[in-house]
């Protein structure tokens, strides 16, 4: 039955971010097997709703339609497969559907689904060569939006490599695709539709981002600046926007950042984080201030630019260093495996 990998962590997500092809089907994928893995915990969904019976999706995941208000249990069974007693953590965390894969965020990270759901037990201790299980509980608010979305409940073991120091983390997770219905009001959303630079009477440097509510819920807005220099290492920032800016649904508002420091004109490529409550959106521009006191013309922004080529570099580099790290955890385990064996 697919479900996500339980190899260490690090090392999936090495891969991932080092090949640039890994995705994260490849993390929900049946486990790779090998011989006598130091760290191996599973997981499985034991109940099936009576009305997916016959879907094969709902047999893996937790796949549900519910109204506001509603709670729903599920059970899981949670597996031990080394000759050792297992700690196993079980939390909920967040996911999203990405590039056409579905990707678990890394570590505890959490959205809003996360705030709905409740393990029953938050640790196991599993005896080797055994299985325990465990309900979820997931309790829909009455004001919640209607909407899908995605997390992963999850089942973690950590253990120190005494040889190397490093801490390996093996985890193993069950999807979820929760869509949520009723007659509530859509979900918080919003645009940056363009942004603007300034210098004001005082030849400070200020940048203006308009704002578009477009979802079904009011907008309490903060957030901050980063700005890096596009011919040079220049980096300015963050400098926080300011504060107290509602906005109805439907509402457009500018929202205002002033840069504090002394800065050339540019041009210079921004990076602008708003978040409301639990939603939190990056846009990016490229922008020029004027010469003197004035206001330059508009440019278009667009979510999450953020200079996608540096990015996976440096994702890149990061996880070949955890890569080596922790395929070196796993090798010196074996290898004190191996001489207890042989002694």
């Amino acid at each position: 039955m697919p479900r996500f990998s339980s190899l260490a962590v690090l090392v999936a997500t090495a891969l991932a971010l080092v090949t640039g092809t890994a995705s994260a089907t490849s993390l929900v994928s049946d486990p790779v097997r090998r011989p006598n893995p130091p760290d191996a915990v599973g997981i499985r969904l034991v109940d099936v709703p009576a009305d997916l019976i016959k879907d094969p999706r709902a047999r893996q995941y937790i796949v549900d339609s519910l109204k506001p208000g509603v709670t729903v249990k599920r059970r899981i069974e949670v597996s031990n497969k080394s000759a050792d007693v297992l700690h196993v953590a079980v939390y909920p965390g967040a996911a999203d559907i990405r590039r056409g894969s579905f990707v678990g965020a890394a570590g505890n990270t959490g959205n809003e689904l996360t705030t709905w759901i409740k393990p029953g037990r938050l640790s196991l201790d599993i005896p080797a060569h055994s299985r325990a299980r465990d309900t979820v509980t997931i309790a829909i608010p009455k004001d919640a939006a209607p909407g899908e979305r995605y997390g992963v409940v999850w089942a973690q073991v950590s253990g120190r490599d005494l040889g190397s120091g490093i801490t390996l983390v093996s985890r193993t997770g069950i999807r979820l695709y929760l869509s949520v219905g009723g007659n509530n009001p859509p979900r918080a959303r919003f645009t940056v539709d363009n942004m603007t630079a300034e210098r004001d009477v005082r030849g400070r440097a200020v940048v203006h981002a308009k704002v578009h509510n477009t979802g079904g819920r009011a907008l309490d807005l903060t957030g901050a600046l980063k700005m890096s220099q596009v011919s040079g290492n220049i980096s300015a920032g963050p400098y926080p926007v300011d504060s107290g800016k509602s906005l109805a649904p439907g509402q457009s508002a500018s929202v205002n950042v002033i840069v504090t420091d002394q800065v050339t004109d540019g041009p210079w490529d921004v990076s602008l984080r708003l978040k409301s409550g639990l939603l939190e959106v990056t846009h990016g521009a490229r922008i020029t201030f004027p010469k003197g006191p004035g206001m330059a013309a508009a440019v278009l922004s667009s979510r999450d630019q953020q200079s996608p080529l540096n990015w996976r570099l440096i994702s890149a580099s990061a996880g070949l260093v955890l890569l080596i790290l922790g395929t070196l955890g796993i090798i010196r385990s074996y290898r004190r495996r191996a001489g207890g064996n042989e002694s």
